[in-house]
């Protein structure tokens, strides 16, 4: 599998520990390099997904939290900050996450292997009750709060 990885200032300590446990996994990490802002890290994975030229991402800031705002905002993307290995690998089988983001200041290299390669080695399960929430999750990036019941709604009902 083709894994986009991207790196702000604060998560190039874990670039060496990303890349090499894809490579060891038997990935493709396709490096993006390193920025000083995290929205544009965020932004170079979204874009190697979109357009085909990787499956999935791994995002590193100092917390997790900023690459994983960023990168949720794209349509299409699903992205979560993670620390322990059930979570990683849970969240692809459950909710086809398909960016893993992760805190160089939070987590050390050890676990950050541990992580990816929990998140690599994970296949979405295509459950009916997955793919039902899913396409719940859809909606709501495609509408907001609106619902279907919503726009039949008066205001003050």
């Amino acid at each position: 599998m083709r894994i986009a990885c991207a790196f702000d200032h604060a998560g190039v300590p874990l670039r060496e520990a990303v890349l090499s446990a894809l490579a060891d996994g038997g990935h493709d990490a396709l490096d993006l390099g390193d920025a000083d802002d995290y929205p544009q890290s965020a932004r170079a994975v979204a874009a190697a997904i979109l357009d085909r030229q990787a499956e999935r991402g791994v995002l590193v800031c100092g917390s997790g939290a900023g690459v994983a705002v960023a990168a949720g905002k794209v349509r299409g993307i699903r992205a979560a900050t993670v620390s322990d290995c059930y979570s990683a690998h849970q969240a692809v089988e459950h909710d086809n996450l398909n960016v893993l983001c992760l805190g160089a200041r939070v987590i050390g290299p050890e676990l950050a292997r541990e992580l990816v390669r929990s998140f690599a080695g994970a296949q979405f399960s295509g459950a009916e009750r997955h793919v039902r929430r899913l396409s719940e999750v859809a909606e709501i990036e495609r509408n907001g709060l609106a619902t279907p019941d919503s726009a039949r709604r008066s205001p003050t009902s």
